[in-house]
């Protein structure tokens, strides 16, 4: 959707009324400092201090928690909870954030309000605490609740059914006076989020996760299993088939999909530069999808408003985050989704041009006149910078780790390791500064560095390109004495297909993340600059300024935005993919191996086929297929 759309949905759905009825908990969250540790006189055992604690709704209540924070004034939850203090500060919790608690009864006996205790040890969490697991709802209590819910039904746009956990609310004969609710109200909508009954909501829309909704249809699943789109979109149908109400099945960071009379709506995973928490990010997509439908849109609108809110909120660490309305149209106004997930991380489903090495992965229904190509430079192009990621990697270890570098001990230094590496392959392509930014913050998020010792982006980038101004200006001087030639510092047959496209009277673009006056240099003193005729964009020292967004817009400004299949972007970055595939241009994603300046990185084929490459090639050794595929003669 567009951003005037979105940002309609998010004004429109403040409006609506929404029930829930469910399992309310709360999520404690403990926070402990061992050093402060002494050993119980009662008990010869070391306490564990707590030196900061929070507490947020959970189950139900994150739902309710979600659509607070949506600015939707009128929520109204139906549940049950203990005569204890873990109850009276989830109703305060609740009725400060504005949402009405009328309903929420006490029982006194067989009852304890459902809590979740995780304790945290530095940023570990130990063994969780749970209190409810021995609940037992009355038939008085369920009467109780069934009649509130009935005596507002009229006055609410749709209700949510919530059931996280066996000792809840749910009980059979709860959900048989629920059922006979839901009949007798055939036009008002009922959506049924439930763990272990959701066979049960005869009449109900309903949302589960793709597990969950292979164990319906009789698969044997873990609960690690992945389950390719093919299977998931048979057991969709199965389901729809079954219950004859549209359903959304989640699918993780593969996205999701809803289906109803009309058919299956797929909706994309959002790629996420910064650490996620999946904790609570089904009831973040129920509420923003519920949000939708109760403002009458329908489910495709539906499942990616919920996309956008689980996507806010799963990055929100140690806590069961909501999203706000300005959050959701940050996220969601110029989404970053993930393509193909399947094809990208299984070459098996490979399939090739022609029995060549060029991989097809969106075919294109017309012939193609592209007028205008852009062409990233390191890696696509320029191998003079290869090996930037063995700089850059080692150097955010330590700036993340500062003085415990040395002293850190095998499992910490993998973690960070491992967090750099995937932060690395997530930006490839971004301007260094905006990495460096990012830099900053994970060394923020870990905590090693004293706040006054941490450099901003600037700082950062400064100590990198010492580093790799080193690298890179040996190997300008091998090709300047005639140790090396211009083939031994670029991409195999690059420079050929550039020539050809030239020749073609096609206009060439080059961009980079790399500072824009390095760019222009290296592709001096490699010889193809002159093939641009001046345009030549880099990084100019503003995060806020992308080189590859601004070349793009300044095309699609000049041409118009119905000509776009008339420009073709080649690189090996997810962004320059992503921001052209956003367009609607042709994307051709090199998944090169920089080394050897020939052959495929499975890696980088991996993450340009989810940043939305239509092609996939190693290199450009297949030249004249290549040509041929685009229509270039």
């Amino acid at each position: 959707m567009d951003a005037e759309l979105l940002k309609e949905i998010i004004d429109s759905i403040k409006s609506v009324k929404i029930a829930i009825t469910g399992d309310f908990c709360l999520d404690a969250y403990w926070f402990i400092d061992e050093s402060r540790s002494e050993i119980s006189v009662e008990t010869g055992h070391p306490t564990h201090p707590v030196y900061r604690q929070k507490y947020s709704p959970g189950g139900a209540g994150n739902v309710a928690n979600n659509l607070i924070a949506m600015e939707i004034s009128d929520i109204r939850v139906f549940g049950v909870i203990g005569a204890d203090p873990f109850g009276s500060e989830m109703v305060n919790i609740m009725k400060t954030a504005g949402i009405c608690t009328d309903n929420l009864l006490i029982q006194d006996e067989q009852w304890s309000t459902h809590v979740y205790i995780k304790p945290y040890i530095n940023d570990r969490e130990q063994s969780r605490i749970d209190f409810g697991n021995f609940n037992i709802l009355s038939n008085e209590t369920a009467d109780r609740l069934i009649n509130n819910l009935e005596n507002e039904i009229n006055d609410v746009d749709i209700i949510i059914v919530n059931q996280q956990v066996v000792s809840g609310i749910h009980t059979e004969y709860f959900r048989h006076k629920l059922t006979g609710l839901i009949t007798s109200f055939p036009d008002k909508i009922f959506i049924a989020d439930s763990r272990d009954f959701t066979h049960s909501y005869n009449g109900a829309y309903r949302k589960m996760n793709d597990i969950e909704a292979a164990l319906l249809c009789g698969e044997k699943k873990e609960s690690n299993d992945v389950i390719p789109f093919s299977e998931i979109k048979d057991v969709a149908e199965k389901l729809f088939q079954r219950y004859g109400k549209p359903l959304f099945i989640t699918r993780g960071i593969r996205g999701s999909l809803a289906i109803d009379e009309k058919g299956i709506v797929e909706t994309p995973g959002l790629m996420t530069l910064s650490q996620v928490d999946p904790v609570g990010a089904g009831d973040s997509y129920l509420a923003g999808t519920t949000a939708a439908l109760a403002a009458g849109y329908n489910i495709d609108i539906a499942a990616e408003l919920g996309t956008y809110v689980a996507g806010v909120t799963v990055q929100k660490l140690f806590q069961t985050g909501t999203a706000t309305p300005e959050e959701i149209f940050q996220t969601g106004h110029d989404p970053d989704f993930i393509y193909h997930p399947e094809i990208a991380e299984d070459t098996r489903q490979a399939k090739y041009f022609k029995k060549s090495e060029i991989e097809i992965i969106n075919r294109w229904e017309k012939s193609l006149n592209i007028q205008h190509a852009i062409f990233d430079n390191d890696g696509t192009i320029s191998t003079l910078r290869e090996g930037w990621e063995l700089i850059m990697g080692p150097m955010m270890v330590k700036a993340i780790l500062g003085e415990k570098y040395s002293e850190a001990d095998e499992t910490l230094f993998i973690k960070v390791k491992s967090r750099v590496n995937e932060f690395i392959s997530k930006t490839t392509g971004i301007q260094t500064l905006m990495q460096m930014k990012y830099l900053s913050e994970l060394v923020k998020e870990f905590g090693f560095v004293p706040a006054d010792q941490i450099l901003d982006e600037s700082g950062y980038k400064k100590i990198y390109n010492k580093e790799l101004m080193q690298m890179v200006k040996q190997r300008e001087e091998k090709l300047l004495c005639g140790e090396l030639v211009i083939e031994d510092l670029t991409l195999k047959n690059s420079v050929h297909f550039l020539k050809q496209l030239y020749d073609n009277g096609i206009k060439l673009y080059l961009t980079s993340g790399t500072d824009e006056a390095d760019v222009k240099h290296e592709s001096s003193v490699l010889g193809y600059d002159f093939l641009f005729e001046g345009r030549i964009y880099g990084a100019i020292g503003d995060v806020t300024k992308e080189a590859k967004k601004i070349v793009l817009d300044r095309i699609l400004d000049s041409i118009g935005e119905s000509e776009s299949r008339s420009i073709a972007t080649f690189g090996d970055g997810p962004v320059e993919i992503r921001e052209t595939h956003k367009r609607g241009g042709i994307t051709v994603g090199i998944a090169s191996n920089e080394l050897k300046r020939y052959g495929l990185n499975k890696v980088k084929r991996t993450r340009l086929i989810k940043a939305g490459a239509d092609v996939i090639i190693p290199d450009f050794s297949q030249l004249d297929l290549l040509l041929g595929l685009l229509n270039i003669r």
